[in-house]
């Protein structure tokens, strides 16, 4: 019989789209990300002035929204469909956590192309958990144990077998 802390599950999943400009598109880009994940979804502000790029401090350039428990794994098996369930394991950190990203949202299952956004991309990040993991956000903070922390074997090991995707 398996130990029940140390089963993996999905945390979080955050869905991120960088416009670079506010405005319009910044709007249409919002609403996009809205329909493609069914969640409430906000802005993301620069915090660093780059003279070459025209950004400067608290200028909304991006959308992003984070997804738990059911919508978190509905979605992330729609994102999986997107890169045709294959992705490659330079994609996982060494915590375990894995991020990659759409190259255009229309080969998202049930995104519709709209003429006036074009194509966009997006980032997805999954953030993965253990039972106990939360010690480290409650009151009297204490860390996890190296041997409960979560390694990259055993996330991809967890992604393959969960989601049936292909790690090259």
């Amino acid at each position: 019989m398996e130990n029940k802390m140390r089963e993996i599950f999905i945390e979080k999943v955050t869905l991120n789209i960088g416009v670079g400009e506010p405005g319009e598109r910044l709007e249409k880009i919002k609403a996009l990300l809205e329909q493609i994940s069914g969640s409430k979804v906000v802005k993301t502000e620069t915090k660093r002035r780059i003279p070459e790029w025209g950004l400067r401090p608290g200028l909304e350039i991006g959308v992003k929204t984070t997804l738990r428990k059911e919508e978190a794994e509905s979605v992330l098996k729609r994102m999986f469909t997107a890169v045709e369930n294959t992705i490659s394991e330079s994609n996982f950190d060494n915590n375990g956590n894995l991020s990659f990203g759409i190259k255009e949202y229309i080969h998202i299952p049930g995104a519709k192309y709209d003429y006036t956004i074009g194509i966009v991309g997006m980032a997805v990040s999954v953030t993965l958990s253990r039972k106990g993991f939360n010690t480290t956000k409650k009151r009297n903070k204490s860390k996890v144990g190296r041997s409960h922390l979560i390694k990259k074997e055993e996330a991809v090991a967890f992604i393959k077998n969960k989601y049936n995707v292909k790690v090259i």
